[in-house]
């Protein structure tokens, strides 16, 4: 009888991630955090910005970026080749493309509430769904972040529909976890407002209450989140299935 262990397999850190909504705010952030640490990164946008165009021109054997609607999903899945055709095989993904919303609950419309859902729940699972397919055809280990909010744990007013789909990214990731056997890693992580997000919404009377109640007394930074965003797809973790709130414990 064998004394020996069985070692767990690990997930190995991603080294071509996918990221939506990379053209600005956070999106790029985590964008440039993930070349500087050496990996190659596919980003898109429906509209891709000047800073995003000079990481793609500044490292073109790292960077490949594309002008796409989340909502295409042909355009998606077109531009999930190209990535492959030029970096290699995907096997990360950063889930960041979102719509906000800015309205009361009675006040949205029903095609308002679908087009928020489609954008920001719908479309996510549908590219991560085909990613995933083509990951596992090709018999790889991976990551899924998913970016979500803190809208999804307490609520706001004005972001009913918007809450709604993030709290369904934040169970899709559990599901996803269980499912996926350990062999592709899937998590949360769930900012807090940024300085400059949904303002319009709350207003800067209800911005400074969630300041006074936050112990760090400050907003969320991009640059709070991208660590772990990095940690999440590049380190040793046996993190699955998790929502890590990033937001100076206001929400507690």
């Amino acid at each position: 009888m064998s004394d020996s262990v069985a070692v767990p397999t690990q997930v190995p850190p991603s080294s071509v991630v996918l990221v939506s909504g990379g053209s600005r705010g956070l999106g790029l952030a985590i964008v440039t955090d993930l070349i500087e640490a050496g990996v190659k990164v596919a980003a898109f946008a429906r509209t891709v910005t000047p800073e995003l165009t000079a990481l793609a021109e500044k490292f073109p054997e790292q960077v490949h970026v594309g002008s796409v609607d989340i909502n295409d999903a042909k355009a998606g899945q077109a531009f999930v080749k190209e990535v492959e055709t030029k970096l290699g095989p995907i096997d990360g993904i950063v889930n960041n493309a979102a719509v906000g919303q800015d309205s009361l609950h009675v006040h949205t419309s029903a095609e308002q509430i679908a087009g928020i859902i489609q954008t920001n729940l719908t479309s996510p699972l549908v590219l991560t769904r085909f990613v995933l397919r083509r990951m596992m055809a090709k018999g790889l280990k991976g990551r899924i972040v998913n970016v979500t909010s803190i809208c999804a744990q307490r609520g706001y007013p004005g972001l009913v529909a918007y809450s709604a789909t993030k709290g369904g990214m934040d169970s899709a990731t559990r599901s996803l976890a269980r499912e996926l056997g350990g062999r592709v890693l899937a998590n949360s992580v769930a900012p807090g407002f940024f300085a400059s997000e949904m303002s319009a919404v709350l207003g800067q009377t209800q911005l400074d209450q969630i300041v006074r109640r936050t112990p760090t007394g400050h907003l969320t930074e991009p640059e709070e989140v991208v660590p772990v965003v990095r940690m999440l797809l590049l380190d040793n973790t046996n993190i699955n299935g998790q929502v890590l709130v990033i937001d100076g414990a206001a929400s507690i």
